[in-house]
């Protein structure tokens, strides 16, 4: 599985955060649980693709490049440009 495969299935945007993932898979996971549909290849898939970004997570490395930063975080810029 791919790791576009993997947002797919969990329906995830472009850009969320941890948070968002996890709180996605508990409602897709409550959703496709064996002891309430019977789906069971579907929550099967699921966990992979939560294994996959998650793993994907933290083994991401980050960049503290000031454009990235701004990018990520331009209420920061925002603050330092106009700081009283």
């Amino acid at each position: 599985m791919h790791i576009e495969e993997a947002l797919k299935i969990l329906d995830i945007p472009p850009y969320v955060t941890k948070g968002e993932i996890k709180k996605r898979y508990k409602e897709l996971a409550s959703k496709y649980h064996p002891d309430r549909s019977k789906e069971s290849e579907r929550m099967v898939e699921i966990n992979e693709a939560y294994k996959l970004i998650m793993e994907y997570i933290e083994n991401f490395r980050y960049s503290f490049d000031s454009n990235e930063i701004t990018k990520q975080m331009p209420s920061m810029a925002h603050n330092d440009k106009f700081k009283v």
